[in-house]
Formats: C-alpha cells, sequence, structure tokens
C-alpha cells in the first residue's frame, strides 16, 4: 500500500514570502506549484522548481483564476473558453521553468476557487481536462473523487489521481467545507494524521455536519498555507509510515 503526500507550494509572489516551502518541500513527494496567477512571480516560480529539483519532489502545475488579490480563493465568471485558455497559459509558464531544469510536469491540480468550481460545474471541469490532454494526454489530473470534475477528467481519457485533505474538514455532501465555517481547518498536527490513516486505511472520515464521509485517497494534500503546514506534515508522514504505508509520489 502506498500513498503521495502533496502540498500546494510556490506561491511568494516578488518580495513576498508566503507559505512554508523549504520546511514542507523534504516532507512531501509531490508539490503543485503556483503558476502566476493567483501567487508565484517567475522569479519565484524558478525558486520554487529549484527547490523541488534539490529534494526529488515531483512538480505539478496549480493553476488558478487571475485573482492575485484574492488568492485565487474567490470564484470567477469565466467563460470554458477562458477557463480553458488560462490553465494552458499556466501550464506553460511552468513548464518553461521545468525544462531549464531538466524535469518533466507531473500532474495538474487546480487551485482554490477553480478547483472548487470544477467539482460541481461540468463545462469548468471539462475546460480544465481538454486544456492539460491538449497541453499532454499523459500528465496526470488530480481531482476530488465522487464529482463532475472526476466524470470529465476520466471522460478526457486522462489519467486521473484521487485526493484527500486530511487537514480541511468535509461536509457530508462529500465537499469541502467553506473556510468560513468554524473547523474547516484542521490545524492540529495529531489529529490532521489520525484523520490521513483513516482515509487511507478505511476510506472514511467524520463530516463536519454529521456522519461520515466516503473518501478515496491516492495523494493527501497539506496546504502550504496552513500555519502549522511543517508539524502537520511532518505527523501525517510519520504516522503513514509508521502504519507500513509506503509515502511515494504516484
Amino acid at each position: 500500500m502506498f500513498v503521495d503526500l502533496n502540498a500546494d507550494a510556490g506561491e511568494s509572489y516578488g518580495a513576498f514570502t508566503y507559505g512554508h516551502d523549504r520546511e514542507i518541500f523534504p516532507l512531501v513527494t509531490s508539490v503543485n506549484l503556483a503558476c502566476g496567477f493567483h501567487g508565484g512571480s517567475p522569479a519565484r516560480i524558478r525558486e520554487a522548481v529549484a527547490l523541488a529539483k534539490a529534494h526529488g519532489v515531483a512538480v505539478g502545475a496549480h493553476p488558478g483564476f487571475p485573482d492575485l488579490v484574492g488568492f485565487g480563493r474567490r470564484e470567477m465568471a469565466l467563460s470554458p473558453e477562458e477557463v480553458y485558455a488560462d490553465v494552458l497559459y499556466q501550464m506553460g509558464a511552468l513548464y518553461a521553468f521545468l525544462r531549464a531544469e531538466g524535469l518533466r510536469l507531473h500532474h495538474v491540480k487546480p487551485h482554490g476557487a477553480l478547483y472548487l468550481k470544477a467539482c460541481r460545474d461540468r463545462e469548468t471541469a471539462r475546460a480544465i481536462a481538454e486544456a492539460v490532454k491538449t497541453f499532454d494526454p499523459e500528465v496526470p489530473l488530480v481531482v476530488l473523487p465522487g464529482t463532475v470534475y472526476e466524470e470529465e477528467a476520466r471522460g478526457a481519457g486522462l489519467r486521473v489521481v484521487l485526493e484527500a485533505f486530511p487537514e480541511r474538514a468535509y461536509l457530508k455532501s462529500g465537499q469541502l467545507a467553506p473556510r468560513s465555517l468554524p473547523g474547516s481547518w484542521i490545524s492540529d498536527p495529531e489529529e490532521a494524521a489520525r484523520r490521513a490513516l483513516r482515509m487511507v486505511l478505511e476510506g472514511k472520515v467524520e463530516a463536519l455536519d454529521g456522519g461520515e464521509v466516503e473518501v478515496r485517497a491516492e495523494t493527501l494534500c497539506i496546504h502550504g498555507d496552513n500555519p502549522n503546514a511543517p508539524l502537520v506534515a511532518k505527523a501525517v508522514r510519520r504516522a503513514l509510515e509508521e502504519a507500513g504505508i509506503e509515502v511515494r509520489a504516484f
């Protein structure tokens, strides 16, 4: 049994440092790097790619809405054609830096509001999947299981990687709890580790609004902007390995 441990990262911009990349990269097996729209200026993208290479971490693209002010967490009413173009553009931006370092694009995982919109809006999901397929049909797409996003990714013939979030709360609908709700973040490292083990071994997790949610986890996400992100990543990885679960990139 194995599982990937990924982190949303590379989100610093210009003179502004954001997240905990240097502490997290040694603990995870893949990273999703911002591509300039919600975070990640050119120099910072280059820096994050070099850091990932130094730690032998697989690098994926983390395209988001063009919303630096809102950090890509505000939904935007983009047409499918705009979503397609924006995602393709951002993959290309990251790929330039990967190629300079002799690395390949390992996967794609949308960021924030774009990811969540794709989970419930079929046209957005299809546009993302088609952009990835156009760029390289062999590149996997990371998805939330049981959503139209998963359906469209599979329909495009892409390899799908199912994701779960040990440090984010779920609703009984299977969706992630909005960040505005109390308890939507799990900042305690040991609690996140307990949830991660349950997700991988049992395929279940408690819902914030009661009951349990079925999850399928081929990769577990640690958000780089979680204040305790390095401690959470360390606790989750330790718990997985102590349970005999290999932690490696998919």
